[in-house]
């Protein structure tokens, strides 16, 4: 089959038939409400529900980290040892001899 007869036949047959100039009752009005019916992406939504998570995740971990550094806080006699230990381990380094360390 000859596909530029075929052509030219399908095209003298549209050619007859022009198309109607009467659209169907109410067709604007159900297009714009199919347009309008689509959701629209909101962008904001898709960051802010794993931000609030995030958000959420950090506050349990500080209120967890809170209590643990409560339950463990220093006693008043280790306080004196500690500023001393604290003391002899920053000028430890001064301490000893230069030569001594190479």
């Amino acid at each position: 089959m000859n596909i530029d007869k075929l052509r030219a036949k399908l095209i003298a047959a549209a050619r007859k038939h022009s198309p109607s100039e009467q659209a169907p009752y109410a067709f604007e009005q159900r297009i714009l409400r199919h347009l309008s019916d689509r959701p629209v992406a909101d962008f904001w939504a898709l960051w802010g529900r794993p931000l609030w998570q995030a958000a959420m995740a950090c506050i349990a971990i500080t209120l967890l980290c809170g209590g643990w550094a409560a339950l463990n806080r220093p006693k008043a006699d280790d306080a004196a040892n500690f500023s001393q230990d604290f003391e002899a381990a920053v000028f430890a380094p001064m301490s000893e001899h230069i030569e001594d360390a190479w």
